[in-house]
């Protein structure tokens, strides 16, 4: 995990919006840093948005709870706090996500006796994508059974697409939002240590 990292890297548009942004960032919900900086390019934000209004809706083959299990668990593989603690604040309640749940998604694994056979066939999924980018074939069927196949591949996209955000969230350095510091990763860590592949790890 990054840490004193609180000047971003680029600086998000700000208000006043001229008409364009404001156009661009509406439908995306709260102008989170984030969104500002899709915003710099107002195309950019739109197309954001045109994946999102699927991938984050009732539309989508996954349940919220499914969505979610993936969404925290690459955030927490890439060490991305910023997009954690947002997820964590907005959607864990929503998700039925417990505090033990959700301290397994930041450094447990699919094995930990807080899931069943359903959630531990999502979370090993991800895990294998992100270590491997791939799926064996019993981790596929485990998937399938768990959410179908179309599910199934809503998990491989959206665990990508949340691979890119995390990517923007950590190389553009962006700080944990207003009232999401309780949810961080960071500060859900013992001191001295981040999440480094499977296991903690030693802060550089």
């Amino acid at each position: 995990m990054l840490r004193n990292s609180k000047q971003p890297r680029v600086t998000p548009v700000e208000p006043p919006f001229d008409d364009e942004t404001a156009a661009a960032l509406e439908p995306l919900g709260p102008p989170i840093a984030l969104f500002r900086v899709f915003a710099r390019r107002p195309e950019r934000a739109k197309g954001v948005f045109g994946w999102g209004s699927y991938y984050l809706s009732r539309r989508a083959a996954l349940t919220l709870r499914q969505r979610e299990l993936v969404i925290d668990r690459t955030a927490a593989r890439c060490g991305a706090d910023y997009e954690w603690s947002i997820h964590a604040t907005m959607f864990a309640e929503r998700a039925s996500l417990d505090a033990a749940q959700l301290r397994s998604l930041a450094h447990g694994d699919a094995a930990d006796e807080c899931w069943d056979e359903a959630d531990r066939a999502v979370i090993a999924a991800v895990d294998a994508l992100h270590d491997r980018n791939d799926l064996d074939d019993g981790e596929w069927d485990a998937l399938v059974r768990a959410a179908g196949e179309d599910g199934a591949i809503d998990v491989l996209l959206v665990c990508g697409w949340y691979h890119a955000v995390s990517f923007v969230a950590r190389g553009l350095r962006l700080p944990l939002e207003p009232g999401t510091q309780a949810a961080s990763l960071e500060l859900s860590w013992p001191a001295g240590l981040r999440l480094q592949g499977n296991q903690a790890g030693r802060t550089p």
